[in-house]
Formats: structure tokens, C-alpha cells, sequence
């Protein structure tokens, strides 16, 4: 499980298995970074992309599920494929938000609410049985283009004055929005592996990817 005293990197893979194969290898061991299965990941590969990345990768390994509902059957699916973390959506309804929360504990999965789209996720924790593990302030790669949009940090300390959840900072990060993040009270900061023709922030699969894992390491120490 997260250590509520220690910053963490999560390094997101939203391609396919073959990227996985190559890149994730590279990557450093480190019990700070987090390698996640992104939906893009999971839609496209399924349990076997899960599977395949916990072949190679001994550490946290998050599965961006955004659950909407059937919370039970898809914490269990991604746990038994080597998951030790999960996603679900803040917008789903509240009973979904509830088992996500309750299964997660049961199977020693760490739970995180993506807040993607959700104007106050304050209110959002307020309604629930018990709180998750992380809570995820996302910025939607859609929205990566409009300007003006950001991580909206304005909410850490607001969930933190009612919640001991660790805050996660995820969209269009790069090493200055890294800092930024750890600035503003973020104790996960997530990074997407972007290709180069792609116009989202990120470390570039092209680049030295283990060595940008380690200045990510090192900026948010």
C-alpha cells in the first residue's frame, strides 16, 4: 500500500503492448514510481496488456480503470491480472464509489477516485461511506489544448482539512508542472509516455526515458 510520507511518480503507458515491451524494461526500480495500465492501454490490450506489464514490472502497478459501475468485477478482474491499484470515476454514483472504495480495502488494492470532470470533489468524498486511498485531480488530455485550463491545486487543501487521502496531480505534466504540483501539496504526480508527433505533455517516448524518470525522481523528491 502508499506511503502517506513518501512522493511518488506515475509513469502511464496509454499505447500498446508492444511500447510496453520496449520502454518499460528502462525504467528504473524504484518502490517511488508507479507504472499505470492507461484506459487507452487497458481498452486496447485488456487483462493480458495487465499482465504482460506485471511480467516486467515488479513494483505498484496501477490500472486506470475509470470504473462506472459493476465496481466489484472489475477491481477483482484487475487484481488477479497483478494490479495494486485501481480507478474509478468521481462522477459515477455514489453506491459505485462506495463498493469501489469497500472492495479495494477488502483486496488490499489501493483505491483512487479520478476527479476528472468534477467541478467540487469535496463534495463528492462528503457523500461517501469511507474515503479512498488517493484522490485524483485530473486534467483531461482533451483539455490539455484549451488555454487558460489547469490542475486545479485550489482543492488540496480542502480535501486534506477533512481527509488523510493522498492527492494525485495527472494531465499534461512536465517537469515544470511537476514541481508545481509537489508546490502545491500533490503527493502523486502522474506523467504520460507521449509519442513524439502527439501534442500532449509528457516525457517523450523518444527521449532517454529511464534518465526522465530519474529527473522526475529527483524534482519531486
Amino acid at each position: 500500500m502508499l506511503d502517506n510520507n513518501v512522493r511518488y511518480l506515475q509513469i502511464a503507458f496509454n499505447y500498446d503492448r508492444s511500447m510496453v515491451l520496449r520502454l518499460l524494461p528502462r525504467i528504473p526500480a524504484s518502490g517511488r514510481i508507479l507504472i499505470e495500465a492507461g484506459t487507452p492501454f487497458i481498452k486496447r490490450e485488456g487483462l493480458a496488456g495487465i499482465r504482460a506489464m506485471r511480467a516486467i514490472w515488479k513494483g505498484p502497478l496501477v490500472a486506470d480503470l475509470k470504473t462506472v459501475d459493476g465496481a466489484r468485477s472489475e477491481v477483482e478482474m484487475v487484481r488477479d491480472a497483478g494490479a495494486t491499484a485501481a480507478t474509478v470515476l468521481g462522477s459515477s454514483p455514489v453506491e459505485a464509489l462506495d463498493m469501489f472504495v469497500s472492495c479495494c480495502a477488502e483486496l488490499q488494492v489501493d483505491s483512487m477516485i479520478d476527479m476528472l470532470g468534477v467541478h467540487d470533489p469535496l463534495q463528492v468524498l462528503m457523500k461517501l461511506k469511507k474515503p479512498p486511498d488517493v484522490v485524483v485531480l485530473h486534467l483531461g488530455r482533451d483539455e490539455e489544448s484549451t488555454r487558460g485550463k489547469m490542475i486545479q491545486y485550489r482543492h488540496v487543501n480542502r480535501v486534506r482539512s477533512k481527509f488523510a487521502s493522498l492527492i494525485s496531480a495527472a494531465g499534461g505534466v512536465g517537469l515544470r508542472e511537476a514541481r508545481s504540483a509537489i508546490f502545491n501539496g500533490a503527493d502523486i504526480v502522474v506523467v504520460n509516455l507521449v509519442r513524439p508527433e502527439d501534442p500532449w505533455g509528457g516525457i517523450r517516448t523518444d527521449s532517454d526515458v529511464a534518465g526522465m524518470a530519474r529527473q522526475f525522481l529527483e524534482t519531486i523528491e
